[in-house]
């Protein structure tokens, strides 16, 4: 049994909670947060204890912490946990400032504990199948890349102005995707957005709505497009284009049945919100790094994967404000700890 404690008892604090409390291999020894009666109630719920930070990082107590606090909190977590020897499962993004980012990995690695970024688009069972056709040339080299990120509403203002804004929350994600399907780091990047929802989303300085083009060292190209908004539920999904063949992970509707009717075919429609296509991505994420640390095996997304994916988002945010193509600056940090 791994004894783990949770950081955070927000929406995602208690969707790993929960994951947490049912998992066999885990022994949750506890959940904390800033806001102590939030911690007491999800603890109570889980069956489990409201720990004080002091207790989370207790090593004789914990064999590994998970971070699901705010966003602003969790390079000092993955920094206390660094100090006390504890291996991390950490929520994106490690810090919204970048170079607080890099120094912080570069403590983490310097303490030698196995980190690992909740990138968990990764452990989706149908991208994670079309991973495994790219990298292993089903369909050729690779040529063209198509990822589609659109959610169902706009999130609250805010959450909109502290979120680091579309490129930084949401699009993150698939250019970690976009790396870890091609192998391949991106040299340069465009992005384009508007905004079609609420007008003081340009005061933030943000848009609810983007295309980003990035071109590869192959000159493979790929083109993510990102909404905020849909009339028709979240919609999610990735093409492939190779030079012997396509590989696509689709749309995934609520079911599969088909009513036909003269002239007309009806079918199920799409998840309501992004929480509930990818709910199942966060238990096998879990599923990772719980063998990562049983079995030596690798972990990843690593610190340094993750810090790679908001280079990428920091110049694809540069490439909004100034209208212009903008090269890619990756981090030079020390070599990341894969295993525990």
């Amino acid at each position: 049994m791994v004894r783990i404690a949770l950081v955070g008892a927000g929406f995602i604090g208690s969707v790993h909670a929960r994951n947490l409390a049912e998992h066999p291999e885990v022994r949750f020894v506890g959940v904390g947060d800033i806001d102590a009666a939030r911690a007491g109630d999800l603890a109570d719920r889980m069956g489990t204890d409201r720990l004080t930070d002091a207790e989370i990082y207790d090593s004789d107590q914990v064999d590994a912490v998970l971070i699901a606090s705010s966003t602003d909190t969790h390079a000092d977590h993955l920094r206390r946990a660094a100090v006390a020897g504890l291996p991390t499962f950490c929520e994106k993004p490690i810090d919204l400032d970048l170079a607080h980012a890099i120094d912080t990995v570069a403590r983490v690695t310097a303490a030698g504990v196995a980190a690992m970024v909740d990138f968990n688009r990764r452990f989706d069972r149908d991208h994670s199948e079309l991973h495994r056709s790219v990298r292993t040339g089903e369909i050729g080299g690779v040529e063209l890349v198509q990822l589609t990120s659109r959610g169902p509403s706009l999130p609250p203002l805010d959450y909109i102005a502290t979120s680091g804004g579309q490129m930084r929350d949401q699009t993150v994600h698939f250019f970690d995707l976009a790396r870890w399907i091609t192998g391949e780091d991106p040299v340069d990047v465009f992005a384009a957005g508007s905004v079609f929802t609420d007008p003081r989303m340009a005061q933030l300085g943000d848009v609810d709505t983007s295309v980003v083009t990035l071109r590869m060292p192959s000159g493979a190209l790929v083109q993510i497009d990102s909404a905020r908004r849909t009339g028709y539920g979240y919609d999610e999904r990735i093409e492939v284009l190779g030079s012997d063949g396509m590989i696509e992970s689709g749309r995934r509707p609520i079911g599969s049945v088909s009513r036909y009717g003269p002239g007309r075919l009806v079918g199920d429609g799409l998840h309501a919100g992004w929480f509930e296509r990818v709910a199942p991505t966060y238990r096998a994420a879990l599923d990772h790094f719980l063998a990562a640390l049983t079995t030596g095996a690798d972990i990843g997304p690593t610190l340094g994967e993750a810090l790679k994916a908001q280079a990428i988002a920091e110049a694809a945010a540069r490439s909004l404000r100034t209208g212009n193509r903008e090269t890619i600056t990756y981090p030079v940090t020390p070599s990341a700890v894969t295993t525990h």
